[in-house]
């Protein structure tokens, strides 16, 4: 097929999942790598792209999405003052060395691996957003010391691993530990920023032996980062407007639904029923 068809195919289908991630993350407050991934994943494979490394790919997009998009949002938190700067502060270090580790165990494993990783932890996130609640506490403060050390790069490495920021499980564990919900969000932005920025710089120098789509550097495909950038910034707003509007728990409630199905059908696929 003619490369300029196969580009206007790629233009339609991402634009709809661009436009979908936004309104999900605007009405949900969840980051959109979660939706992105496996929407990334069967786009490309209908578009007739697969092998071993298309996963890799999704997962670098993805969090090339996050990069910007978590940097607008950690400028819009903190302008309301939002951000916790002293959790971020003493969690970056780890959180990076986390997310370049994970890098470095994706860029050795393939699609099939990959899709059994993303929908085990999907389905976790999926389950606890479905069952948890709002006054489950494990401490009163933020751990530190050997348990800060130890949690830190699991933030990370576990968020490249499923190509997704700050949100998923950054905002359940600071939630754990009494950290005030909007705090908790505004400040897992910029756990999305230390996460996306060194595993992206990363995934650039990933050798994406064949079958990539056209305008792709490394493990990270342009087309698809543009236009989901895009779309997202459009439609985000509207997500918001309808949060006003409906009830935010039984919208989660749905949305954990959703993500539970997508994950058990990743892990349906890569086990080949």
């Amino acid at each position: 097929m003619p490369e300029t068809m196969l580009l206007v195919q790629m233009t339609l289908l991402l634009m709809i999942i661009g436009a979908f991630a936004g309104v999900l993350a605007g009405l949900l407050g969840v980051g959109g790598g979660i939706v992105l991934v496996p929407a990334f994943f069967y786009a490309f494979q209908t578009l007739g792209y697969g092998g071993p490394q298309l996963m890799q790919m999704c997962l670098a997009t993805s969090l090339a999405t996050i990069m910007v998009t978590s940097i607008r949002s950690v400028h819009s938190h903190n302008k309301k003052g939002a951000v916790d700067w002293d959790i971020l502060r003493t969690w970056a270090p780890g959180i990076v060395i986390g997310a370049i580790l994970g890098m470095l165990l994706v860029a050795q494993l393939r699609t099939n691996t990959l899709q059994i990783i993303f929908g085990s932890l999907a389905l976790i996130v999926g389950l606890y957003m479905g069952f948890s609640r709002a006054h489950w506490r494990v401490a009163e403060a933020m751990p530190t010391g050997v348990a800060r050390v130890i949690l830190s790069p699991g933030v990370g490495f576990l968020s490249v691993l499923m190509g997704i920021g700050g949100g998923s499980f950054g905002v359940p564990l600071m939630s754990l530990y009494n950290t005030p919900i909007h705090r908790a969000v505004a400040t897992a932005a910029g756990f999305g920023v230390l996460i996306a920025v060194p595993a992206v710089v990363g995934f650039l120098f990933v050798d994406m032996q064949s079958g990539k789509p056209p305008l792709t550097i490394g493990a990270v495909n342009l087309v698809a980062f543009i236009i989901v950038i895009a779309m997202t910034l459009i439609t985000a707003p509207l997500g918001v407007r309808l949060a006003h509007a409906t009830d935010p728990k039984r919208l989660k409630r749905v949305f954990a639904v959703f993500l539970v199905l997508v994950a058990l059908n990743m892990l349906r696929k890569a086990l080949g029923w």
